[in-house]
């Protein structure tokens, strides 16, 4: 059998970094039918890392529209904290880089418009590109100009020659779900303005390793990405950072900023302190790579422990936020509804369906209070505090939160 290609840099990817089995895809969330029906299809979920370019992606070949089809669930104004991360974004950005009603903002992947709505309140310009009909159409009820197709090169030169050149370009964590990273990145170089601004959002493969955050691999994203290897995609196609904030989101994310290579932007102390910083942490030698299956796999025994452990006590654990990480967990760890009765999930679109792979039932928040878990997973760990914050009440009749990962805990 012939080895995959690096989807950046086509060198044979014959290294595995983690094999997660066949899985289904992780938003396919089922209704009554679907679940009664049966044969719901799962797909290969394996990461291997180039030993040339450090990029850690999947081998798979799923097609983007089967991932991103118009029932694809993923609302992103369903999360007050991630709509409040998108409003300060908007504000410093229109501040840094003095944006007015004379700019244009393109977001990329703009999903239901919970970024671009914060520009309009600012009477800055929008654009949104986004693939999914259902959310697309979500940001064109607030009043935000929304393309509807797969964003690339031929998109970009599109929209430039049609006028739309961007003083600031936004594709916040977009950059792991696109299966041809060289066919993405080059449409950038044409919509940027000679000055203008690129920021990528990503979830950082360096906290990946270093947390043990498996659960954040899913079919949905195609790549696993570090400043030093987008860095080398950039520069393929253009594009180089010239800062980085690093940021709390997802377990620890990159925020790069980037422009064209020719335009002015200095680099800054912050970049080059993470260049360093990845260097001594060994991304760039291929044996720090190697050993992360087995840390992985004693977060599953532990896991397994944990759901024996309660069901032998009598306990009853449900979870809550039907998240894309959650059902590669769970599925990776075998779950299923005899061991966790339910998901609570905010987002109309999930309730009353079942989660892909496990057959958990997803119920509203308000049934919380009618199921009375004695535990309440938290499967989004990332928004551990405000879920924590908002289902406080779960203490009314001793129910404790649990985390899962790096290490099964039950909260006070």
């Amino acid at each position: 059998m012939t080895a995959p290609t690096c989807r950046f840099c086509r060198a044979p990817l014959t290294r595995t970094f983690l094999d997660l089995g066949h899985q289904p895809l992780a938003n396919s969330y089922l209704t009554p039918a679907q679940l009664a029906d049966g044969g719901e299809r799962t797909y290969p979920l394996h990461t291997r890392v180039c030993e040339r370019c450090f990029l850690v992606q999947a081998d798979h070949s799923v097609p983007a529209d089967a991932i991103f089809d118009e029932g694809y669930a993923y609302f992103s104004s369903f999360s007050p904290t991630w709509v409040a991360h998108a409003r300060r974004y908007a504000e410093a950005m229109a501040e840094r880089f003095d944006l007015g009603p004379e700019s244009l903002v393109v977001e990329v992947a703009s999903n239901d418009g919970y970024l671009l709505q914060h520009f309009m309140d600012m009477d800055i310009p929008v654009l949104g590109i986004e693939p999914t009909a259902n959310t697309a159409e979500a940001a064109r009820a607030k009043g935000i100009r929304t393309d509807v197709v797969f964003f690339n090169a031929e998109t970009g030169m599109a929209l430039a020659a049609r006028g739309d050149r961007a003083d600031l370009m936004a594709a916040n964590n977009v950059l792991a779900h696109v299966p041809d990273l060289n066919e993405f990145v080059g449409g950038f170089r044409h919509v940027l303005k000679p000055e203008g601004v690129l920021t990528f959002e990503f979830p950082h493969l360096l906290n990946l390793i270093e947390l043990v955050q498996f659960d954040t691999i899913y079919h949905e994203h195609y790549s696993y990405l570090s400043l030093l290897a987008v860095e080398q995609v950039l520069a393929a196609n253009g594009l180089r950072v010239f800062d980085v904030e690093q940021l709390p989101t997802h377990g620890g994310s990159l925020r790069l900023f980037c422009a064209q290579s020719a335009s002015g932007h200095m680099e800054t102390e912050a970049l080059r302190a993470l260049r360093t910083a990845e260097a001594a942490a060994g991304l760039s030698r291929i044996e720090t790579y190697d050993g992360f299956a087995p840390r992985v796999e004693a977060v599953r025994d532990g896991f397994r422990a944990y759901l024996a452990e309660t069901r032998a006590k009598g306990l009853t654990v449900a979870a809550y936020g039907a998240a894309a990480k959650g059902n590669t967990f769970l599925n990776y760890c075998g779950a299923t509804a005899e061991d966790i009765v339910c998901a609570f999930d905010a987002n109309p679109a999930k309730q009353d369906r079942f989660l892909p792979g496990s057959h958990i039932p997803i119920r509203a928040p308000g049934a919380v209070r009618d199921v009375r878990p004695d535990h309440l997973l938290i499967l989004p760990w990332n928004l551990r505090d405000e879920i924590m914050g908002q289902l406080a009440y779960i203490a009314d009749w001793g129910g404790r939160f649990v985390v899962a990962t790096p290490k099964v805990q039950v909260l006070s």
